[in-house]
């Protein structure tokens, strides 16, 4: 009699076949992103009611960047978990031979869904961006020349700079040419900001530089050309400072920006990947999805 061969358990599939079910992927991916938006929305509206216009009414800047990090952080992982648990509820189990396999399989859909979520996420974000930037445009033409006269970055040292010596004139002599009128002036204030723009750029004042513009500051003034000089020296040394504090400060914005999305997104990743797994174990075992006290439960 021949020998009985035991029958296997293995679920052969034919070459080229994929386990990955995209309906499920993007099912997931749909909800994660729509979470994502919902909570983000939900977070700034919040972040806007701690700030305000006037002052002592607006919480900590320290306090209020904090929460910010927290709530971007919270509404990742918070979208990562539902959206990859509905993938690997929603896959179906191909008859794999262990557990192990199973868990693997449920967490790549979880994966794939936080991937799908980064993407969606991305192309939002450059369209918002894009949206934002010709906004932008159009309010920076509309007001050109207001920006023009009174917001140019270097204005404030400027006018420090060729700022008369005292408000009053004495009697019998012509004014002082203003700063905002016409002519001459204009140009020659303008010709000022380039030079201490270029000079901050170049972290260096040179003496042929501070020699003229001591010139300009004599003249405009009536300072001698020694005081003329010492005024150029420190207010190009306060412009310079003012300069790389604000760089400094949006280098660091930059870093803490790019540190706490990748940190997220890394951590929305697992959360996605054992949320997948969770949900194919409810899968197997005929176990319920229930929202805390909504559900009904069936005897």
């Amino acid at each position: 009699m021949d020998p009985v061969v035991p029958s296997s358990t293995t679920t052969t599939t034919a070459p080229g076949t994929s386990f990955v079910e995209w309906g499920a992927v993007f099912a997931g991916g749909a909800i994660a992103a729509a979470i994502s938006f919902v909570l983000l929305t939900f977070g700034t509206s919040i972040g806007l009611s701690f700030v305000s216009p006037w002052a002592n009414s607006s919480a900590a800047p320290k306090l209020v960047a904090s929460l910010a990090v927290f709530w971007v952080m919270a509404q990742q992982i918070g979208a990562a978990i539902i959206g990859g648990y509905v993938a690997g509820r929603m896959r179906s189990r191909w008859g794999e031979n262990t557990e192990h396999e199973v868990e693997f399989r449920d967490g790549l859909h979880g994966g794939l869904v936080w991937a799908l979520g980064v993407i969606i996420s991305a192309f939002l974000l450059l369209s918002a961006a894009a949206s934002i930037a010709r906004t932008g445009a159009d309010i920076a033409g509309k007001a050109l020349t207001t920006a023009a006269t009174h917001a140019d970055p270097l204005g404030y040292s400027v006018d420090t700079l060729l700022r008369t010596t005292s408000p009053k004139q004495p009697a019998g002599t012509a004014a002082a040419p203003s700063i905002s009128s016409a002519g001459p002036v204009n140009e020659a204030r303008a010709e000022v900001v380039r030079i201490v723009a270029q000079s901050i750029a170049n972290d260096a004042l040179t003496d042929a530089d501070r020699t003229y513009l001591g010139g300009i500051v004599a003249q405009r003034t009536g300072l001698p050309q020694a005081d003329a000089e010492k005024r150029v020296t420190d207010v190009f040394a306060q412009a310079s400072q003012t300069a790389k504090d604000a760089a400094d400060k949006a280098r660091k914005a930059a870093i803490l920006t790019g540190f706490v999305t990748a940190a997220s997104l890394i951590v929305a990743l697992g959360a996605a990947w054992w949320a997948a797994q969770r949900g194919g174990h409810h899968r197997d075992n005929s176990i319920p999805a229930r929202f805390v006290g909504l559900s009904r439960r069936y005897p």
